[in-house]
């Protein structure tokens, strides 16, 4: 039976991702398993796996175009087998329901539905808006029953030659989305920060300990960031509810602790998932988020790879930036904002002492969480990091 490959939910308020391309042509033999497409959402570019073995076939959607959430654009039969030839919808059960799902690639055989449809457009449209490099899905048709019409394209790409001639930046789908959720996190999550400076002798003397035996084991160079996952994770699970999440009505507890970390890329900002932190060692902490860091940047993350985290941490002491606050990602209770460790001048049993020194500043979501257990937490995770071979021995 033929098994549909559709355009999978990476979140729950996901409604449309970007074919950027294909790996396997029409007609090709596909494993399940390996790379079939890419797509672009608002966190990432995401390199979809096939669900299953066949020959790709049925292919409905080209390259660039903006697809609902659900929608099918492709099938995978057997030799000599026709893909069905009616469009079908995943089921409800296929979508992203909750950030904690790691699958987002819903491809399962499914019975016939109404399938989500794109906008309707006009030929000439179409064409005009592929020529123009116009995403349609972005446009409002003023033709009969909102049909998107040639005219409407050409006015929209005017309106963005204006702006560009005027000095302004078209931005990418990536970067548009992520303004777009930093502002929508920002306006309605009431956000709250507690800021905590603490000496960090002894994660930096834990990390020139280990590093020579990770590299050699793992072939990765263990970084403050790797031994910040470790210790987070390990406090998040004496403080199980700032591991939760808002719902929208109520808190849910997250059965697992995955980190997500902050991670530059063009046009944005990843938060690339390290799933059960908890239960995971420096040293393979170390060899996954390089491997994260590695196809974040060139492009090749997975699904799995940016859903479900609970907790994230941002860490600019690379760029020297002394202390920050982060915005939370909903549905997220909090992020943990890493500044530089730099040598300063602090009491020592009560006289002047120089110490490497770190400034963490916690931002946390007041429905989920109030100050003093937010308090709490960044109290026993500062005492983690002064003495973290307690925590991770």
């Amino acid at each position: 039976m033929a098994i549909s490959v559709v355009m999978p939910a990476l979140e729950m308020a996901q409604e449309t991702g970007k074919l950027l391309a294909w790996r396997k042509k029409e007609g090709e033999r596909v494993t399940k398993g390996e790379p079939l497409l890419e797509i672009e959402t608002d966190k990432a570019v995401v390199e979809v796996e096939a669900p299953g073995d066949g020959v790709l076939a049925g292919v409905t959607a080209d390259v660039g175009a903006v697809i609902p959430v659900g929608q099918t654009i492709a099938w995978l039969v057997a030799p000599g087998e026709d893909p069905p030839t009616k469009s079908v919808t995943a089921a409800p059960a296929a979508r992203a329901s909750s950030g904690m799902e790691r699958s987002a690639v819903a491809a399962t055989q499914v019975s016939a539905q109404p399938s989500a449809s794109a906008p309707q457009i006009s030929p000439k449209a179409r064409r005009l808006a592929k020529e123009l490099g116009v995403d349609i899905m972005r446009l409002r048709g003023t033709g009969p029953d909102g049909t998107i019409t040639a005219e409407d394209v050409q006015a929209f790409a005017e309106g963005k030659s204006a702006a560009a001639a005027s000095g302004g930046e078209p931005l990418s789908q990536i970067a548009r989305l992520m303004a777009e959720r930093t502002t929508q996190s920002w306006t309605s999550v009431p956000h709250f920060f507690l800021v905590r400076d603490v000496d960090a002798s002894g994660l930096v003397n834990l990390s020139k300990k280990l590093s020579p035996e990770i590299e050699k084991i793992h072939g990765a160079r263990l970084t403050i960031t790797d031994l910040l996952i470790a210790l987070v994770a390990k406090v998040l699970a004496k403080h199980p509810r700032m591991n939760s999440s808002w719902t929208g009505d109520g808190i849910r507890a997250n059965p697992e602790i995955n980190i997500s970390v902050a991670m530059a890329v063009k046009d944005g900002v990843v938060g690339a998932v390290i799933h059960t932190a908890n239960t995971k060692q420096p040293g393979e902490i170390s060899t996954h988020r390089r491997d994260l860091t590695e196809r974040a940047r060139a492009g090749r993350l997975r699904p799995a790879d940016i859903t479900g985290g609970t907790f994230t941490i941002s860490n600019l002491g690379m760029y020297q930036v002394d202390a920050f606050g982060a915005i939370i990602t909903p549905p997220q209770a909090a992020v943990l904002a890493v500044g530089n460790i730099s040598d300063r001048v602090v009491p020592v049993d009560g006289k002047p002492g120089i110490r490497p020194m770190m400034t963490m500043t916690l931002s946390s979501d007041h429905r989920v969480v109030d100050g003093a257990k937010a308090a709490e937490f960044l109290s026993e995770l500062a005492e983690a990091i002064r003495e973290p071979e307690k925590w991770l021995g």
